[in-house]
């Protein structure tokens, strides 16, 4: 972010002059009159700007790669305590374990040109008209195809949510 009130800014922003701060922190001008020539001016114009100008570089790469104790404070709290990373890992074997069993009992209720009219309609989003052109088929028969799918796996899934999850509700 550019500060418009920094010395190098000031400085910059003066082409008559040199700012710059004085020992209790004040911005003073010097002119082209208190320099003995405008030469003298000039050559002291340019190194300023320079020097101001490698000091906010130096000053932006050290504020960009540093953290603020606030933040460093925030990422001592993201650390995972050993007992939240042990129920995190139970927790995606659970889910591993669910969706295995979950696939295991779609093979079993749905057939192989279902579930695959099925993904494509509801996980890749083809629409029924461009799945019906992939087939070379009527779009009535595959929208008839892809709605008896949805019926069998509802029926499924109320199965297996009410029997638990051995044996895919069966």
């Amino acid at each position: 972010m550019f500060d418009r009130n920094s010395d190098y800014a000031l400085n910059k922003k003066d082409p008559d002059a040199i700012v710059c701060k004085s020992a209790t922190g004040i911005h003073i001008r010097l002119t082209r009159a208190d320099f003995s020539s405008a030469e003298e001016f000039e050559k002291w114009k340019r190194w300023s700007d320079e020097n101001y100008h490698a000091i906010e570089k130096a000053d932006h790469r050290h504020s960009n790669r540093t953290i603020s104790l606030e933040g460093l404070a925030e990422l001592s709290f993201a650390v995972l305590s050993a007992e939240t990373e042990v129920m995190d890992q139970y927790d995606q074997e659970e889910r591993a374990r669910l969706c295995r069993l979950l696939a295991e009992g779609l093979d079993a209720c749905l057939t192989v040109p279902q579930r695959r009219r099925l993904w494509l309609y509801c996980v890749e989003g083809l629409t029924i008209k461009e799945i019906a052109a992939q087939e070379k088929v009527k779009h009535q028969n595959i929208s008839k195809r892809i709605l008896a799918a949805k019926k069998i796996l509802k029926k499924f899934l109320e199965r297996w949510v009410q029997n638990g999850t051995k044996n895919g509700g069966k």
